[in-house]
């Protein structure tokens, strides 16, 4: 973990309300890992106080200005503009000083890096499933299924098909894609291909949806919670779920931000998870 006082590349909108930043980050190459996420704050202003949480989209490296220098590693974040951080995040440009710390938290698990992967995100969700995605050894049995309420919903699904990634997209009103809900087509993908690992991110409702598919078939899934985080490292408590052997005699809460963002499915207790994680967005 490192706390990181650097400088915005890029900040580019990406889809109406979504925007891609580029951040220079020496260092994150070797330290992050699939899953784990940064605490961001704007130096330049006191409103917001507190950092916000972001998943790690991706971690690359630019090449050097001039010969004879190194290259410059940066760290990308995909936001989508929603309260007031985000609204500030949206003015910076290129130069402008920002805060990270990171990489945080535990990220995802592979224990059959060769198997059938099936991915799922929901809108912003998206974010932490390609660098998942990018570290597969074998991308053409990866499947990503991605869902939103519309077209503008769904990002950076070129990205994915560069890698080699099969996707198969949803819409709620139909515009692109398959018209429905993500879930129908993961109940297909798992009819053919059963004995899949699935990793999800997405909004609550998705993330319920895909456990009880899941559950109800063995199938083994890891997910990304999208909790609402004040100091990322687990000292606040702001973040805190409840786990599957959770009792009023025998409380068991885990931190999304030190225990997760990702959990295996049966570490949570989701008949309270829903009402606990419910309305908590990125801001």
């Amino acid at each position: 973990m490192k706390n990181l006082q650097t400088i915005v590349l890029s900040n580019e909108e990406i889809s109406p309300g979504y925007y891609r930043m580029r951040i220079l980050a020496p260092g994150y190459q070797q330290l992050a890992h699939p899953g784990q996420f940064v605490m961001f704050r704007v130096r330049r202003s006191l409103p917001p106080l507190l950092r916000r949480p972001f998943g790690i989209f991706q971690i690359g490296f630019l090449p050097p200005d001039c010969e004879g220098m190194p290259e410059k590693e940066f760290v990308e974040l995909i936001y989508k503009v929603v309260g007031a951080g985000t609204e500030v995040m949206r003015e910076l440009h290129h130069g402008d000083r920002i805060e990270l710390l990171g990489p945080l938290g535990r990220g995802f698990e592979i224990s059959d890096p060769a198997g059938d992967k099936i991915l799922v995100g929901g809108g912003i969700g998206l974010v932490p499933l390609y660098m998942l995605a990018d570290s597969l050894p074998d991308r053409s049995r990866t499947r990503l299924l991605i869902g939103g309420r519309s077209r503008a919903d769904i990002i950076t699904v070129t990205e994915f098909e560069r890698l080699g990634v099969a996707t198969h997209v949803t819409t709620e009103d139909g515009s692109l894609g398959e018209s429905g809900l993500i879930t129908r087509i993961l109940e297909r993908k798992l009819s053919k291909y059963p004995k899949a690992q699935v990793y999800a991110c997405g909004p609550m409702p998705m993330l319920r949806a895909v456990e009880a598919i899941c559950a109800a078939r063995e199938v083994p899934l890891q997910l990304s919670l999208e909790a609402l985080m004040a100091c990322g490292v687990g000292a606040c408590l702001g973040c805190v779920v409840k786990g599957r052997d959770h009792s009023e005699a025998n409380p068991q809460y885990l931190c999304s931000c030190r225990q997760g963002p990702v959990f295996h499915s049966h570490e949570l207790d989701w008949e309270r998870l829903h009402a606990s994680v419910e309305g908590k967005e990125q801001a």
